[in-house]
């Protein structure tokens, strides 16, 4: 039911996309040796692709060429949602071979990939399980996870809880930010995680796997909960950073003494030298901040699906886990650490890729950005 719908109701939009002039990438010409990948996150990971990953991987696949479009932060996942969907229903080519984005697994569940097996992709063999049904067809590749950062000289003892951290929060008025959610993921798993708070396990569930409208009216709680933090949050007036960057920078200039960051995004500070060294990370628990892994789609019609997959299975390679895992992004690998080089797998030696809580679907963490947005601001 879901699917048909989501199929019909596509077809249309994606018209609408189109006659409004959206940057939905067009369908270029069949070419086997040419990859069409639409990134749709931050620059962080449109750098990991463009100046790591793809030369790597042209070097080993002579002949190759991988062409990125990138969508900052997902700002036209519908659009991209609907072309994929109306090239499926009317047998064209979508256009993008590939995709490194949170609507993979949402394009997964509306049956709208290309369902690579670890015959085919053999390398699939060395990540979780568990992973690879959580994707529903989309390809678990790289995993990160979102900290508390915080100004060691200025806290000696971090919140270890979800409570602890909202105590906190009100107890240093101004000290605390989060990013706008649709800015960064970093701020939005924040937000999700304090709705999270007010929801049972099997709530949880349903909203990490399929869209349901009426869940989302439980939201309301925590959302509350978040908009009586304005007060609290730097500048106490209801306006937060704008992405993920400005967090990190509110946190080494020193406008801040605690906020959430992404994983990988903060160490790549690290070893920019733009993160002083007195500003540390630590996970809370109950909840835990959102995390899990980053996927990888190959939608169901689209025209280069071998290249597509030798691409993801080469992701998967113990060569290119140590690119993400080692490199700038350090990124979370999904293969066992046992065949990364020692020096990258020593970071991660107490990471289990496969617990890391997961954000939700994204449909629903769409309009979880929604209602914060309209919600939360403000005095």
């Amino acid at each position: 039911m879901f699917k048909t719908k989501l199929m019909r109701t596509a077809v249309v939009a994606v018209i609408s996309a189109f006659a409004i002039g959206s940057t939905v990438p067009s369908a270029p010409a069949a070419d086997s040796k040419t990859i069409e990948l639409l990134v749709s996150a931050d620059t962080n990971i449109q750098d990991l692709w463009e100046k790591t990953l793809i030369p790597a991987f042209v070097k080993d696949n002579p002949g190759y060429k991988v062409n990125v479009t990138f969508d900052k932060s997902g700002a036209h996942d519908p659009q991209n949602i609907a072309k994929i969907t109306a090239a499926k229903v009317t047998r064209r080519d979508p256009g993008i071979d590939i995709v490194d984005g949170g609507i993979s697994t949402q394009l997964g569940l509306a049956g709208l990939l290309y369902r690579p097996s670890p015959t085919l992709m053999p390398n699939m063999k060395d990540v979780p399980k568990s992973l690879v049904k959580a994707g529903r067809g989309a390809i678990p590749y790289r995993a990160s996870a979102v900290l508390l950062a915080y100004n060691s000289t200025k806290v000696a003892n971090p919140p270890k809880t979800l409570d602890d951290l909202l105590a906190w929060i009100k107890a240093n008025p101004g000290k605390f930010t989060y990013n706008v959610p649709s800015g960064g993921g970093s701020g939005y798993a924040f937000a999700q995680t304090v709705v999270d708070k007010y929801l049972t396990a099997d709530e949880l569930d349903v909203l990490q796997t399929m869209p349901n409208k009426d869940l989302q009216a439980k939201w309301a709680t925590g959302l509350e909960t978040l908009r009586s933090l304005n007060k609290y949050t730097y500048g106490q007036n209801g306006t937060y950073p704008a992405n993920n960057a400005e967090t990190l920078k509110d946190l080494a200039t020193g406008l801040v003494d605690m906020g959430t960051v992404w994983s990988d995004q903060f160490v790549s500070a690290q070893k920019a030298g733009t993160m002083p060294a007195n500003i540390k990370v630590v996970q809370i628990d109950k909840p835990a901040l959102t995390g899990g892994p980053a996927y990888l789609g190959i939608p169901a019609n689209a025209s280069n699906r071998n290249g597509a997959r030798l691409l993801a299975n080469w992701v998967l390679s113990p060569t290119a886990q140590n690119l993400i895992a080692g490199g700038a992004l350090s990124g979370i690998p999904v293969i066992p650490n046992a065949k990364l080089d020692p020096k990258v797998a020593a970071a991660f030696k107490d990471t289990d890729v496969a617990s890391l809580r997961s954000q939700y679907l994204s449909s629903n963490a769409s309009d979880l950005k929604s209602a914060w947005a309209l919600a939360v601001p403000g005095k």
